[in-house]
């Protein structure tokens, strides 16, 4: 299955829920009035683009609309595409252009963090890369034990201390193994505790700390990964980690299994931080870049028999 039926078939439930919904308020109207864009706005709510920026597209939508001329709802779908388009932007990826490149990757418990380190690690080994991963994540013995788990199974090395030992410690210790070994990426895994936001800011602050000191001049991502079908909590999350960290992309996983997929528009909107990855399956491979375009693209797609019903209702009217 290609990258583009991939985030299709992910955004399945999204599109269900959002776009059609919205399309079935769009066909529900004859003329273009206050009752259509609150209508409108009330769909993109509840399909968890947020308040924010909902009122922002409807705000956006009447201006164009004016501008336009336009009269006929059904011209509306194009507008809507048009602005969420806009807002997306365009792509960024990955900056792995240093050798070591350093990938930090924070988030709380449940989201993904380690599963997503472990594609990570299966991707770029196919690609020939040579990983190393740190398991900074030293609060929870589980989460060694799980990240060794899957470091193994892509036969990748990992940097490990004991439980409770000093995160930044073992990011240090990663930092000079990775040089020494000369790696081409090194990933970080972090513990996610924002129950104890101090802590876990000074803990962020001390591992940057590290970084800047050494691994000066190499490129540095800080991912936050992000379960999709926690829907505007995910946001909440986003927020409160873009406190305490620098953050440069997010990794938004689950994808496939909800139709909250809204809040790829609202992150991005709301908190100017691009989605750089994606989860559309449980397989290895289905962690994918994340494309704007083709995330627009598959939401707007029309199906040939929905352009079949709407040309046989026009025929009935």
């Amino acid at each position: 299955m290609g990258l583009f039926s991939k985030i299709k078939e992910g955004l399945r439930k999204t599109k269900e829920s959002m776009v059609k919904g919205m399309q079935r308020v769009v066909n529900s109207f004859t003329k273009i009035d206050e009752d259509l864009f609150e209508q409108l706005e009330e769909t993109m709510i509840m399909s968890d683009m947020g308040v924010e920026t909902s009122t922002q597209i409807c705000d956006l939508l009447r201006k164009r609309i004016k501008e336009r001329g336009v009269t006929d709802p059904a011209k509306i779908m194009e507008l809507i595409q048009e602005i969420i388009a806009e807002m997306m932007g365009d792509d960024t990826e990955l900056d792995l252009s240093t050798t070591p490149s350093v990938i930090m990757v924070i988030g709380v418990n449940g989201a993904g963090k380690t599963t997503t380190i472990g594609k990570l690690c299966h991707q770029y080994k196919q690609q020939g890369k040579k990983v190393l991963v740190a398991a900074a994540d030293t609060f929870r013995a589980a989460a060694i034990d799980q990240l060794q788990v899957w470091t193994e199974r892509a036969g990748v090395d990992i940097v490990k201390h004991a439980e409770g030992s000093d995160p930044a410690a073992v990011v240090f210790d990663a930092i000079t193994a990775a040089k020494a070994r000369n790696c081409d990426v090194l990933i970080c895994d972090t513990a996610g505790r924002l129950h104890n936001k101090k802590n876990l800011m000074e803990e962020l602050r001390k591992i940057n700390r590290i970084l800047n000191q050494q691994a000066e001049g190499c490129a540095v991502e800080t991912l936050l990964v992000l379960d999709a079908t926690t829907g505007q909590n995910a946001v909440s999350q986003a927020r409160l980690f873009k406190e305490v960290a620098d953050i440069t992309g997010i990794v938004l996983t689950k994808l496939d299994g909800t139709a909250k997929g809204g809040i790829v528009i609202s992150i991005k909107n709301e908190l100017g931080i691009p989605v750089k990855l994606i989860g559309v399956g449980e397989q290895i491979d289905d962690l994918q870049p994340f494309d704007n375009h083709s995330f627009v693209s598959a939401l707007f797609e029309r199906a040939p028999e929905e352009e079949t019903n709407e040309t046989t209702d026009s025929g009935d009217e």
